[in-house]
């Protein structure tokens, strides 16, 4: 249980981060959510209900200068866990390199942002919980930018267990998700990817926000796990 534990979540405001959150606060946890977007921290309020220790801050975490001010305003803390991310791609020729660049802004330098100036704050026997993805072990056209974003994290994560120990810190690596972040698609051609994906994976079926949170509060729990990167794929990366 997470009774009593102060858990920073950084992108819980929907999809895995709120689910996250949703499941923390279950166990008892106090809950901080940041994010970009005032309306949706409201909205994660509502739906985490009254019962839950909660409080929200709007937060850009591609702006270093926010997040060290966010985390010097905070108490110890006993987890930190960021799901603030950008997942977009593209044919590598025909990306513009600025895209590639802000796309490196939001996955990768968040994240180290967040576990720098985090790290002071958390106490011995806490943990940092970022995420990596799928195609930074599974090639996939479209995704040059996006693998090689995720790779830096993950490896990012396992050094960071060397050098911020007695802290443990880990990555999780989602596969296809059904999530709010494909909302953009139209109805039919969402449902048909998702579809045809499913066919195809050991497990039938795509992920879902609440397969992914159950991997995060695994790597909050377990005492002895740092330094890896959970697969929470459906078996992706066996086809």
């Amino acid at each position: 249980m997470l009774t009593g534990q102060k858990i920073v979540i950084i992108g819980g405001s929907s999809g895995i981060g709120l689910e996250t959150a949703k499941l923390a606060a279950g166990e008892g946890a106090e809950i901080i959510i940041a994010s970009r977007s005032a309306h949706k921290l409201e909205q994660a309020r509502a739906k985490l209900g009254t019962e839950a220790k909660v409080s929200t801050y709007t937060l850009d975490i591609t702006d270093e200068a926010q997040v060290q001010a966010f985390f010097a305003e905070l108490d110890d803390i006993d987890h930190l866990v960021v799901t603030a991310a950008e997942t977009s791609g593209g044919a590598f020729l025909s990306t513009a390199t600025s895209a590639a660049r802000q796309l490196m802004d939001n996955k990768f330098w968040g994240q180290y942002y967040a576990a720098k100036y985090a790290a002071p704050k958390l106490r011995p026997a806490g943990s940092v919980t970022l995420f990596s993805g799928i195609v930074a072990f599974k090639s996939m056209t479209g995704s040059s930018m996006l693998g090689a974003v995720n790779a830096a994290v993950a490896n990012l994560a396992r050094t960071l267990a060397l050098e911020l120990a007695p802290l443990r810190v880990n990555a999780v690596s989602p596969g296809i998700i059904d999530t709010p972040s494909r909302a953009g698609m139209a109805e039919e051609a969402r449902t048909s990817f998702y579809s045809g994906l499913a066919a195809k994976l050991p497990a039938q079926r795509v992920g879902t926000a609440a397969d992914v949170a159950q991997g995060v509060l695994y790597l909050m729990h377990n005492s002895f796990v740092t330094g890896t990167v959970l697969h929470i794929e459906g078996g992706h990366g066996l086809i």
